[in-house]
């Protein structure tokens, strides 16, 4: 539909019964249809369109102005908006609206991060096997020594002797770590630093908490 001829009553009021269930002229954005029609109604009724859109402005505002102060302000702005492109170019009005809308989504997303709050460490739990040089191989020592070892997101769980033959047991321990503080490659180097008790360590088992 076209609205060009706004010096008639008639297209105004056509225009307005348009719009009463539509954001936009042609489809659901804002297209070159949108600007040739207020191109043609402030071609028509300058004033009246700076007057328009510099009130709008001010329309959260409203309760915030003091009494008697509303003219002066507007005399004051007009004055400005002499020298500005109330409308500017096509693509100024159509950046506008894509970046309105981006801030928007960006909004909206950090909203609902920060409504969610931090996300939990990931952590791991392993059963780690330590074996023993042989039968005359101190567990109890190779126990404490084991659970010496310390490092940040690491924690000692339970544990079990398992025999393997030929007198021998080794040792199997539960542990939690937080996947990105705890190398399990630098933890068993660690454990196995302990020659005179540790013969070697495997990961018997590991899944996410």
């Amino acid at each position: 539909m076209s609205f060009s001829d706004f010096s008639k009553v008639e297209t105004i009021k056509s225009l307005n019964e348009f719009l009463a269930d539509k954001s936009y002229i042609d489809g659901t954005s804002a297209t070159q249809a949108d600007v040739t029609v207020y191109k043609a109604f402030q071609k028509e009724f300058p004033q009246f369109a700076r007057w328009f859109n510099h009130i709008a402005s001010f329309t959260e505002e409203f309760d915030d102005l003091p009494a008697g102060t509303a003219p002066a302000a507007a005399a004051a702005a007009e004055e400005d908006d002499d020298d500005v492109d109330l409308f500017g170019s096509d693509d100024d009005e159509v950046d506008e609206e894509a970046e309105k809308l981006k801030q928007q989504r960006l909004a909206e997303y950090a909203a609902k991060k920060a409504a969610k709050g931090p996300k939990p460490a990931a952590k791991s739990i392993v059963t780690l096997d330590v074996k023993p040089w042989d039968d005359e191989t101190d567990l109890n020592e190779l126990l404490e020594n084991v659970k010496n070892v310390q490092m940040e997101g690491l924690t000692w769980g339970a544990h079990q002797w398992i025999p393997v033959g030929f007198g021998i047991k080794k040792l199997q321990i539960n542990l939690v770590v937080e996947d990105a503080l705890v190398s399990l490659d630098e933890l068993q180097q660690a454990i196995e630093e302990d020659e005179d008790h540790v013969q070697s360590t495997d990961i018997a088992a590991m899944q996410k908490l």
